[in-house]
């Protein structure tokens, strides 16, 4: 009789042992999980600021860029009209020329 109720005190044992392993592998694989989220979500700000910082720079270094063309195109611009100027004055003279002397 003695050794039934030590039977049935140890299976009780037992199972307590291995409820409260079950528990605490729930409660290890719960951290774990939030861990893991809360890692990720770290992540995916950092990804985020960098993909920010990465767009501010080059929207910066397009509008550097659009500015140094924007200002060879007027130089340009300027060079061309002054050789036209140039020419047409040229041209003006040699009809002149050529009207008078006929």
């Amino acid at each position: 009789m003695e050794l039934i109720k030590q039977i049935k005190e140890a299976e009780s044992q037992a199972k307590d042992i291995i409820d409260k392993a079950k528990a605490e592998s729930a409660k290890i694989v719960e951290e774990s999980r939030a861990k893991e989220a809360d890692v990720l979500e770290r992540a995916q700000e950092q990804r985020k600021k960098v993909i920010a910082e990465t767009v501010a720079q080059a929207e910066e270094a397009c509008e550097k860029e659009v500015a140094e063309l924007k200002a060879q195109a007027g130089e340009q611009r300027s060079r061309l009209e002054a050789k036209a100027r140039g020419k047409m004055e040229s041209c003006v003279e040699k009809i002149m020329r050529d009207i008078l002397s006929s």
